[in-house]
């Protein structure tokens, strides 16, 4: 893969668990756990829950291939702290690009008591064993599951563009489904904020309306920034 941003249509995704040893995990583990036990005293909510990284990716005549391993947040986090370094893995992982009726996209900024607080971006999740199918990780579902937790919004109001955009950057690789919503922009923000209201601790602390490149935020994530600069571009 290049570490040079792009942006690559596919048809279709062929991804698989693959269980194996992470090595970056085991020669690092003290100081993760460490790291990770700060972390939770500053932020309690933080869960050492299990996550799925990509160890094989190819991209092939519309299909990107790939094998998933099974890792601990506190290892995943660690490498993505430390600029995530060469360690045979990718932060493989999809999101809903919700686009409003009248073109614009929404995302949410994130709850002060989440790890990545503040930062802005589509939702989305590292996939985990909720996403599997079989032996299948279905991004379809989790970008589904991913949008209404986050957002209360039920994929079945929403109609999908074909295929798939990878957003990838470096180690980064970020499939996005583009969902369109029969909604204009406001109507849509203000159903998504009713929904946070309505939830104890929910995951997002906003909605932001994105019609353009003025919009961007210095806080938007690098993989959204890189879908929506091309989107935008046409």
């Amino acid at each position: 893969m290049t570490s040079t941003p792009k942006v690559v249509h596919v048809d279709r995704l062929e991804l698989a668990y693959e269980p194996k040893a992470w090595a970056f995990a085991d020669a690092n583990r003290h100081q993760i756990d460490a790291v990770f036990a700060e972390a939770q005293a500053k932020k309690p909510a933080l869960f050492n829950g299990r996550v799925m990284v990509m160890h094989r990716c190819s991209i092939d005549h519309g299909v990107m291939s790939g094998g998933f391993l099974e890792t601990d947040y506190a290892s995943f986090t660690y490498w993505i702290a430390g600029g995530r370094p060469d360690a045979g893995i990718y932060d493989c992982f999809g999101a809903a690009a919700l686009m409003s009726a009248d073109g614009a996209f929404l995302l949410g900024e994130m709850g002060a008591h989440t790890y990545n607080a503040g930062q802005i971006y589509f939702p989305c999740g590292t996939p985990d064993r909720s996403d599997l199918t079989g032996n299948t990780v279905d991004f379809d579902f989790s970008v589904r599951r991913e949008l209404k937790e986050e957002t209360g919004l039920d994929s079945s109001e929403l109609t999908d563009e074909p295929g798939w955009t990878l957003a990838m950057d470096g180690e980064v690789i970020c499939a996005v489904k583009v969902m369109r919503s029969p909604l204009v922009a406001e109507p849509l923000r203000a159903k998504m904020l009713r929904h946070l209201a309505r939830e104890r601790q929910p995951e997002l602390a906003d909605i932001k309306i994105v019609r353009g490149v003025g919009d961007f935020h210095p806080k938007m994530r690098p993989f959204a920034r890189i879908f929506l600069a091309a989107r935008f571009s046409g």
